[in-house]
């Protein structure tokens, strides 16, 4: 089963237990997130999709660390100018574990899971 979800301006692929980075949420490590914007919900051939978003599904997730990117570098120059600028930016991350994903039925079971009867 895997959903789309959209937070940050971007929109992200996600199936249980994945783990994923997206632009910084305000949130402690440790502290779980839900997120409501979801776009598609599927599993195998089985397609939910939304206008723009499906009502009462959700996704939640974990928090496990708060991180920063890869240095990119901004370079600008003007030839025959003498103009050269050079400078440096890490984007502050979030990393999240995907715990479940909600449709706009209530949880679904994965296959072969038993409730422990």
């Amino acid at each position: 089963m895997f959903a789309v979800i959209r937070t940050g301006g971007k929109q992200y692929k996600v199936a249980k237990d994945d783990v994923i980075s997206v632009e910084k949420l305000a949130v402690e490590p440790g502290a779980a997130v839900e997120f409501t914007e979801v776009l598609m919900i599927g599993e195998g051939a089985d397609v939910a999709t939304g206008t723009p978003l499906l009502g009462g599904a959700s996704v939640n997730a974990t928090v496990v660390e708060q991180t920063r990117a890869a240095k990119i570098i901004v370079f600008k120059k003007k030839r025959r100018h003498n103009y050269r600028r050079k400078k440096g930016h890490r984007q502050n991350l979030t990393v999240l574990r995907i715990n479940e994903i909600r449709g706009s039925n209530g949880p679904r079971r994965e296959e072969g899971a038993t409730d422990g009867a």
